[in-house]
This record gives structure tokens, sequence and C-alpha cells, in this order.
């Protein structure tokens, strides 16, 4: 089989451009991080170095194709609405233009549980649910990107999109990471004590559910199906679990959600002004810090065949191995 995997040398695609190696598969990885790229090549991947907004480049690696994931994604929750139109909005429409010209069988999306998110607690959000006014230029163009891909559907292309929640494990260079350095400076804001319900999701099982996007019948095409470890926990007893497997303790900074809230907006307005990088926090991440949001996976479980692979216990020890170095290789973490 051949199978192309955008975003291929970030922490999804990655991980997933090796759990389809295989004699029996081809597969072509798309990103822009050549050191990256060449390792994945030793790897025994075919690697290509493209952008997404080059709709010519995008249209000609779809040749051939039999199957396209599409993990490439612009995912921050700082940055300048231009930067996320242009990779998730105008990258989307120029790989499904692609995959239409160069009739690909099968093109799965990978968006995001953020298109639901909402300053106010949301528990077992159904897909079914109406999109939200988006919070943020990353769930506003991972919204548009949604609609490139429905119009994609109607025009023929076999598609299907998950939306993952708190994607995490080896190579997170995100999620657990920033916490991580919360911890160290100035301290991890724990709001409503930490009781925010969340849900999270442990890297192998977000590929289980892409390649059961893979194989599922076309009868599924335009379906969209949200991702998760079916394990909803509180804030506090995640951060705890990591700190046992960690062998640490962590910093917390108890605070309001109204405080919280004002500092990021001066932090975000402060780095507007002076053009700084990401402030140390925003508003966006003080929300998920305080409200709970958690997703349905019903639809997946019972349509697709999901079923979460690795707890979130043992996820977060696989991702403490790693942290700590005792297994350094980028490439197969």
């Amino acid at each position: 089989m051949n199978i192309l995997i955008t975003g291929g040398t970030g922490f999804l695609g990655k991980r997933l451009a090796l759990d389809w190696r295989s004699p029996h598969n081809t597969v072509t990885v798309l990103g822009r991080n050549q050191a990256i790229g060449k390792k994945l090549e030793a790897a025994g991947l075919r690697f290509v170095e493209a952008d997404l907004r080059d709709a010519e480049a995008i249209a000609a690696v779809c040749k051939g194709q039999d199957c396209v994931f599409h993990c490439g994604a612009l995912s921050s929750p700082w940055g300048k609405f231009r930067d996320f139109y242009n990779i998730n909005v105008l990258g989307t429409r120029h790989l499904v233009q692609g995959c239409l010209i160069q009739k690909v069988s099968r093109l799965v999306h990978v968006s995001t549980s953020a298109v639901y998110f909402t300053y106010a607690d949301q528990l077992q959000i159904p897909e079914s649910l109406p999109l939200p006014k988006p919070v943020g230029f990353y769930a506003k163009t991972k919204q548009l990107a949604e609609q490139e891909i429905q119009t994609a559907h109607q025009q023929g292309l076999s598609v299907i999109t998950i939306r993952p929640r708190g994607i995490f494990g080896p190579g997170d260079t995100t999620i657990l990471p920033r916490l991580l350095r919360a911890s160290d400076r100035p301290g991890i804001p724990l709001i409503r004590q930490g009781k925010a319900v969340i849900d999270m999701t442990y890297i192998d099982n977000v590929i289980h559910a892409l390649r059961c996007c893979q194989l599922a019948p076309d009868s599924l095409s335009g379906r969209v199906y949200n991702i998760s470890n079916g394990e909803p926990m509180a804030l506090i007893r995640l951060l705890n679990l990591l700190a046992q497997q960690l062998g640490t303790t962590f910093n917390f900074k108890p605070m309001s959600f109204p405080l919280a809230y004002g500092l990021a907006t001066i932090m975000e307005g402060a780095a507007t002004l002076f053009s700084s990088p990401e402030p140390i926090l925003t508003r966006y991440t003080v929300g998920l810090l305080t409200f709970s949001q958690t997703l349905a996976i019903a639809a997946a479980v019972n349509e697709l065949g999901y079923q979460p692979q690795v707890t979130i216990e043992e996820g977060l020890k696989q991702f403490a191995h790693w942290w700590q170095g005792k297994d350094s290789d980028e490439v197969n973490p």
C-alpha cells in the first residue's frame, strides 16, 4: 500500500509513519524538518520536503497514493492568524485538491477537540454538537479546515475526520512539557483546585484510531469521530500521576479564574505590542486548566471498532521514561 503522511516530521505524523513501516508498504513522509526527515529515511521511509502552502508540490506528492493521513497543521495557542490560515486552511484545501486530482482512495483528516472549546464545562460532547464560535486562531482555522474536508466529500473524495483530545506520549513537545516548564517557573496555575475534568489520548491510541479510519467502509465517508482514552479524570489527579511517574513533586500556584485570565490578557497584550514569542500564559491555556471538557467516543467505538489500547497511567509512564532521557532516539521513541 502507498501511504502519504503530512506533518510527518511532527509528533503524531512521525509516530504514525513508523507504525506503517513494512515491506508491504511504501510510506512517504511530507514535512519541513530536514534533520528528522533524514532519520526517517535512514529508518526506511521516503521523505519529501514540501510545504502545504505549495499547491503544485502537494498535488505531485499525492500521485499514486492509496491513503493520505493529514496530520500537518500549525498547532499552538499563540500566533498570527495569517500563519494559521495559510497552513491549516489553505494547506488542507491544497491537499484535498491533490487527492481529488490524483484519485486517492481515502483521506483521513486529523482535526482537534479545540473546535468545541468554550469557557464553560462540557461533558461527554457528541460529534453532533453544533460548533461554537471558535476561541483563538487555531480553533477557528481548524473549523474552516473541516469545512474544506466536507466540501471534498461532496465532490466525491472518501474522507473521514477525527477530533482527538490532548494527544500525549513520547516525543510530545507541547502539552505535558509546557506544564513541566511551568512547574519550574513560575508554577503550574491551579484554578478551581485542579478539579477540571479532562480527557487525554495516548499517541498510540490515536494511531489505532487512524488505522481504523483507513479500514472503514466508504459508507462512513464524511463522518467525524471524537477520539480519547475514554478515561476522564480531574486535572490534579493527572498531574499527581505524572509526578509519581517522574519521581518528583510539582510547584503549583493556586489562583482564581478571574486573576489567571486577567494575567493572561496582560501577557498577551504585551507580547502583541512588542512582537514577542508566545507568553508564559494565554487565555486559552487558562481556559483549558479551568473548565472540564470530555468527549463521547461511542461512535468511534461502535462504527470504527476503536478501542483504546494504552491506559492513561501506562501512557504517562512511557512519557516519563522518554522525558528523563532513558530513550533519547528522536525518530523511534
